[in-house]
């Protein structure tokens, strides 16, 4: 099975999530992230800095949020409330399997 973590950093705040997103698929990686937020219809982009995954807003996030990517090598997977509204930072959270 493909392994997902997604791991809070520095930088998060309410309007802001900074993650590390590590999957582990020999041969592949991430080629985009999208966020849902809670009670929401909309699937955010999240950009790429470096090693880590941004998305920001104008407005409090809304969690627990619900994450969509797609890897280079053409996997796609939807991981539902993953992490919730009061997220710690330098926490990593994983999907439920």
């Amino acid at each position: 099975a493909v392994q997902v973590t997604f791991t809070v950093q520095k930088g998060s705040d309410p309007k802001k999530l900074v993650l590390d997103i590590k999957y582990t698929r020999p041969g592949d990686s991430l080629a985009e992230v999208e966020l849902r937020q809670h009670g929401s219809e909309e699937w955010e982009p999240l950009t790429k800095k470096g090693n880590v995954w941004e998305v920001k807003s104008s407005k409090p996030l809304v969690g627990p949020f619900n994450f969509r990517f797609m890897s280079k090598g053409g996997m796609r997977n939807v991981f539902d409330e993953v992490i919730p509204t009061a997220f710690s930072i330098g926490k990593t959270y994983k999907p439920e399997e």
